[in-house]
């Protein structure tokens, strides 16, 4: 028989015992290894049973263990060094806690960090892909530094999904259920009574969901369930799955997650006197709402304007951006957005035409059909980024048109770099050796701690990546077969599997989601020749493959099951697997065994990619196409770069191309390298290319260094921003929002009549001055709400400035009653030789401006007018 729900009934500790369950309630066990170890000698058999799961186990394990543990004295001074470990690090004084504080400069109180999913462990499935893994790392390392965030998502009753394989290789989804009451987490209430999130809805309905509050260290992660009573069925499924539903079910998913994050966000604050955000950061487009939310606030608390709430929101807001195509965007139609914000549900103070603008795809190629949602998140930040500098480039080009009239260089989206929690993704083994090399942790946040790690012995290091390739090994064999009698195969078929995989055969990993772009099958584009390099007797290579396709996506299905089919031909199935059920344990697993991590997006769609981080950190190589982070750091010696066929429009010849090439690099590069052994029977070239990684990488992947880019580069900046719209009675608002709209309404009169240089009479010469004259008509502009500048710069063919530096120019005095016409000038240096250009524009200027980009207006002359040729000698 089939159960109807599913509950969990909790264990009575001991009082000798009640510590674990303090433990287990947070989740720093996830990342720590001694809390880890007492969890462990609880049961180890039962540990290794529930998947390592400290609340599964005090749920199962039996009432006369835990006699036998409360009388056990070693264990319980075990237990209670862990507890008062655990106490040491939430009350500790850390990296933040001694950030400068200057009166009026102080770090934010604290910051709200929005996100879709949060893979913070397997326990506790709320993650599809790198978008949750990233996040989850960047609560963990903020708890490490003790940077003050409060976590923002869903708690979805069924998660993702659990991938199993058909008899035929096709992938198939399972959904169970989650009961949160068995999960590391607690209710948020108010008086023993859990606090509601009410959110209108049309046709007279309102979604309620309440709140769940997940310790992740230091850090409280907020999750709203929808699955309650006082809804109806359909509403109850707006928590039910991640991704799931049709365009209807996401949009109630992000209103939730973004109007009511923020409500749960200050409900609580006011229960727990947690100190209220200042910086609100949106990671990704589906947590866009809370701007709107935010807005709504201003307006009703402190009695703004639309206009002046949107600056007040938009000086703390950031907006992360993770995706290099637009298909990867939530896209909704218009009409429906359009009904959850008017009539008897419109927001307090947000006509819905002005909702509808932010989302608008208001420029050349978008869809006026289409509400756009990170369009709206990035009309909603000041401050906005990539995650890689490859990608920020990509987003500049990608969202140009938000800016007319700028360069794509001038877009203002900046970028930070991916890290990954090093904690969380290190083997134990790499962890140990580390710290006896290294034992101020403060130094592996520099390239010279790093080269202490590389003084190990090659011996020892060699020995390390083995055990690490040895344990992958028995846990691929132990997956297998459960994946194996999941598709219908007895034990008596299954003898095989007893010999998959060899700890002493170059092992390469290859684990990610299924869409087209990421190319799962790339490596069977010449199956003959895959086959020749796994069965090489001298230099075999092995590949353990895991992923998920998304339920809808049949390509991905397909390439799934392209690939089991492959890795399922008794002549190479000792050599290739595919593995399912792709989450958070078995990510480490794999990037901890593997010697290689294989990684073959179509360039440039992958925004940064994470994995090849973790392989790194243990002691691995990267083989990839330079794309992401691996574009970035790759510096020709730590690892291996797929060549690219760029400029090859055939997807077929492309991928051909860049297949053998990936079959050369195995051929030619890798495995001769791995197999090269001294008379010691050491790789010695292999162990010098790794140790060469770990310091070329060490302190760049690590995810404290990404939380830290994000506080001085994000949070802080907008901090203060808001800080200063906010003081004297938010008169900063009221001015900023004023002008904006006085620039907006005189730009349409502003251009440049003319334009005239001197300096030319003569070749120009490098040291040289470029003197220029600008003539301008301002309308009713102020000339002290504009910046004019000359740009120069070299010229391509089409004469576009490449690169150009920018002087501003200065208004001439004495023009008092000489009309409507207004002179400046002012000289740019000429710095640089060969053919060069210049031209001049005109920005608004205001102090409290992010970028001078950030209203996009910008004036230029025509470029008969304005811009000229010369030669710098």
């Amino acid at each position: 028989m089939k159960a109807i729900r599913r509950f969990t009934v909790r264990t009575v500790l001991p009082d000798e015992l009640a510590p674990l369950g303090r433990l287990a309630a947070n989740l720093r066990w996830a990342w720590h290894a001694p809390t880890r170890a007492v969890f462990a000698a609880v049961d180890p058999d039962m540990w290794q049973a529930v998947d390592r799961d400290p609340v599964r186990l005090l749920g199962e394990v039996g009432s006369e263990r835990l006699a036998e543990l409360a009388a056990d004295a070693d264990f319980k001074t075990r237990l209670n060094e862990a507890a008062a470990d655990l106490d040491r690090y939430l009350g500790a004084e850390l990296w933040y806690q001694r950030l400068p504080s200057d009166p009026g400069a102080e770090p934010p109180s604290a910051i709200a960090y929005f996100s879709a999913e949060f893979g913070i462990d397997a326990a506790l499935p709320q993650y599809s892909g790198g978008l949750g893994i990233l996040a989850g790392d960047h609560l963990k390392s903020a708890s490490d530094l003790g940077v003050p965030i409060i976590g923002v998502g869903l708690l979805y009753r069924h998660g993702y999904f659990s991938q199993s394989l058909s008899p035929e290789g096709w992938q198939l989804e399972q959904y169970p259920e989650i009961d949160p009451r068995g999960l590391p987490m607690t209710q948020l209430t108010d008086d023993g009574v859990p606090i509601r999130i009410v959110i209108d809805l049309p046709d007279a309905r309102s979604l309620v969901a309440h709140v769940w509050v997940v310790r992740v260290g230091r850090v409280p992660l907020l999750l709203l369930d929808a699955c309650q009573e006082t809804n109806d069925p359909e509403l109850r499924g707006v928590t039910d799955r991640l991704y799931g539903g049709g365009n209807e079910q996401r949009l109630r998913q992000e209103l939730l997650l973004g109007v009511g994050g923020v409500r749960a966000v200050r409900a609580y604050c006011a229960s727990t006197g947690h100190p209220e955000p200042e910086v609100f950061h949106m990671n990704e487009g589906h947590a866009g709402f809370l701007g709107l939310e935010r807005v709504r606030e201003y307006i009703a608390t402190s009695g703004l304007t639309f206009e002046q709430a949107l600056e007040a929101t938009r000086s703390g807001t950031v907006f992360t951006t993770h995706t290099p195509v637009p298909a990867g965007i939530d896209r909704f139609p218009r009409d429906l957005v359009e009904r959850h914000f008017s009539g008897d549900v419109a927001l307090e103070g947000l006509p819905v035409e002005r909702v509808m603008a932010l989302g608008a795809e208001s420029y050349e190629g978008g869809d006026p059909h289409l509400f756009n949602m990170a369009v709206m998140g990035m009309r909603l930040a000041q401050r906005v980024n990539g995650v890689s500098k490859l990608h920020g480039a990509v987003s500049r080009g990608m969202f140009q048109g938000l800016w007319p009239g700028f360069d794509r260089s001038e877009v203002p989206i900046t970028s930070i770099t991916n890290g990954v929690h090093a904690p969380t993704w290190v083997a134990d083994e790499a962890f140990e050796m580390a710290r006896r090399l290294v034992p101020d942790s403060a130094d592996f946040d520099t390239a010279e701690g790093w080269e202490k790690v590389v003084e190990v012995g090659e011996r020892e290091l060699c020995d390390m990546r083995r055990a690490l390739r040895e344990r992958l090994v028995h846990d691929v064999r132990r997956r297998l077969r459960a994946s194996w009698h999941q598709r219908g195969a007895s034990d008596a078929e299954l003898g095989w599997i007893d010999d998959v995989l060899d700890p002493d055969v170059l092992t390469i990993g290859f684990a990610r989601r299924v869409p087209s772009y990421k190319r799962l099958t790339l490596m069977l584009r010449d199956k003959n020749r895959l086959k020749a390099l796994l069965l090489d007797p001298q230099r075999p290579i092995q590949i353990v493959i895991a992923g998920k396709a998304h339920p809808a996506d049949e390509g991905g299905k397909r390439l799934i099951q392209e690939i089991v089919r492959f890795a399922d031909d008794p002549a190479v199935r000792h050599r290739i697997v595919f593995l399912p059920d792709y989450d958070m344990a078995l990510g480490a697993a794999l990037t901890q065994g593997s010697d290689v991590w294989l990684n073959n997006p179509l360039r440039p769609l992958e925004a940064c990619g994470t994995s090849g981080m973790k392989v790194a950190l243990n002691g691995g190589l990267n083989l990839s196409i330079r794309d992401g982070w691996w574009d970035e750091w790759f510096d020709g010696s730590n690892g291996w770069a797929i060549p690219t066929a760029d400029g090859v429009e055939e997807p077929d010849r492309r991928d051909d191309i860049e297949a053998a090439a990936l079959y050369q690099l195995f051929q030619e590069q890798v495995a001769p390298l791995f197999y090269d052994h001294d008379d010691d029977g050491l790789p010695k070239r292999w162990l010098e290319m790794v140790k060469h990684t770990l310091v070329s990488l060490g302190p760049k992947v690590l995810a404290t260094r990404m939380v830290r880019d994000y506080v001085e580069r994000l949070y802080q900046p907008a901090a203060r921003s808001s800080r200063q719209l906010a003081a004297d009675d938010l008169r900063g608002v009221h001015a900023l929002a004023a002008w904006k709209q006085r620039v907006a309404r005189a730009w349409p009169g502003v251009r440049i009549e003319h334009v005239e240089v001197t300096g030319m009479d003569e070749p120009p010469q490098v040291g040289g001055e470029l003197m220029v004259r600008a003539t301008l008509v301002l309308g009713e502009a102020d000339p002290g709400d504009l910046c004019v500048e000359v740009a120069l710069g070299r010229v391509d063919s089409f004469d576009e400035l490449v690169d150009p530096s920018f002087a501003e120019l200065s208004v001439v005095p004495g023009q008092e009653g000489e009309g409507p016409l207004v002179r400046y000038a002012g000289s740019v240096p000429l710095e640089r030789s060969g053919v060069s250009g210049y031209t001049v524009r005109v920005l608004p200027k205001h102090p409290l401006l992010a970028t001078p980009a950030e209203m996009g207006l910008v004036v230029v002359p025509e470029p008969a007018q304005g811009i000229g040729a010369l030669v710098l000698r």
